[in-house]
């Protein structure tokens, strides 16, 4: 199976959370495809954060586009020029407090490659101590949840956890765990 050839790229539009192109594009069998819509979206990292007292840590906010209040893992954006390790830890420390000693990559992930390029790196984070209060963007209205690693499990078989990449990740965690 061959790539296909890109032809021709156009920006609709570039906003900092919402950039979109459409391509045109040739399939090996010759065939044209006009108009091929793709956004853009910066390089995710997702934490499995399990502190000290053996507690998985999850963030619960609002989420517009799905117009519900959602429990999720903690997340976010790779900076540029920042390694996915780093950001992990960050990212981590903003949303929760919370400072780890020892981080893993667990996997990693596209959230729909038909239609967006940006990867998704999740690391599971062990050790964690709360250090400090969080330190949110005025944008995020954020609060943290500790559950036990047996509640954690449950809240996830029970199809409580709506984000896709965050189910992913804590499977492909509790799997490498031994939990499943």
């Amino acid at each position: 199976m061959d790539k296909w050839t890109l032809l021709e790229s156009e920006y609709i539009i570039q906003r900092p959370w919402a950039t979109l192109r459409v391509d045109k594009l040739q399939m090996p069998n010759g065939t044209i495809k006009d108009e091929y819509y793709v956004l853009e979206y910066p390089t995710w990292v997702n934490m499995v954060g399990i502190t000290v007292d053996d507690e998985v840590l999850f963030v619960k906010q609002y989420r517009h586009g799905a117009g519900q209040i959602m429990v999720e893992l903690p997340a976010g954006v790779v900076e540029a020029g920042e390694e996915p390790e780093l950001a992990a830890r960050r990212e981590l420390l903003e949303e929760t407090g919370y400072a780890f000693e020892n981080i893993e990559k667990i996997c990693e992930l596209y959230a729909n490659p038909a239609t967006s390029g940006n990867l998704t790196h999740t690391y599971l984070l062990t050790g964690g101590r709360k250090v400090q209060e969080q330190e949110l963007d005025a944008s995020e209205d954020i609060d943290v949840v500790r559950m036990s690693i047996e509640e954690a499990k449950q809240f996830l078989l029970a199809n409580k956890i709506g984000q896709a990449l965050h189910t992913s990740a804590l499977f492909y965690t509790f799997q490498k765990l031994g939990l499943l």
